[in-house]
């Protein structure tokens, strides 16, 4: 997704229409092989379709996600209370569903989509959830966002703190209507599953590390 931009306004999130604006060398790279793709697809007859997702969570799920439930999992009250961003995320099982979706659809040909789970969230309505899926309570201060903004400044966090408060949504009504796919997976049983192997995966073996 950073082919589209970082951020977008709450109440207008990204389109498949919507100029491509990347803007560091990682999004360029992926906006120029996207750009690749295409060009060898016009040269040779070779089908090509482009799927931008959003932050990919489920099993195995690391980076920042994997941080935000291990910060909910600690317990620890957390200073997200008043975001009222949005954020599209995508569960992995509704990810490969996309994909399998436009292997088999002419009418995917060349075509660029943006792929999301049924619902967007905010930061802390995510917590909540992951709190639920964990067996935890959800501790949330509602601390404005603009001393958590000017705290970032001040600790060199600027970047950390964006992604906590900042709005990166799609609208992925051209799949849905042009190939017909839907989420196959609720957020509630991808955070289910993922909260499952968190609890298997990461927290049991770093607990038995601890008794030896």
């Amino acid at each position: 997704m950073k082919v589209n931009g970082e951020w977008t306004d709450p109440d207008r999130p990204f389109t498949s229409g919507d100029r491509a604006a990347p803007e560091d060398a990682y999004a360029q790279s992926k906006y120029g092989a996207e750009y690749g793709l295409l060009e060898i697809s016009a040269q040779t007859g070779m089908e090509a379709v482009i799927l931008r997702p959003l932050l990919v969570y489920g099993p195995g799920v690391g980076a920042n996600f994997l941080r935000l439930m291990q910060a909910v999992d600690s317990g620890l009250p957390l200073p997200l209370g008043a975001s009222r961003n949005q954020r599209s995320l995508i569960y992995l099982g509704n990810l490969v569903d996309a994909i399998s979706v436009c292997l088999a659809h002419p009418a995917a040909t060349n075509k660029v989509y943006l792929v999301n789970d049924s619902e967007d969230v905010s930061t802390p309505e995510l917590a909540r959830r992951i709190a639920a899926a964990l067996g935890r309570p959800a501790r949330l201060l509602p601390v404005p966002g603009s001393w958590m903004r000017l705290t970032g400044r001040l600790l060199g966090k600027d970047a950390a703190v964006e992604r906590l408060l900042g709005s990166l949504a799609v609208d992925s009504m051209p799949i849905r209507e042009e190939l017909g796919w839907s989420p196959p997976y609720t957020m509630q049983a991808g955070l289910a599953a993922t909260a499952e192997w968190y609890l298997k995966a990461v927290v049991k073996p770093s607990r038995t590390r601890g008794i030896r």
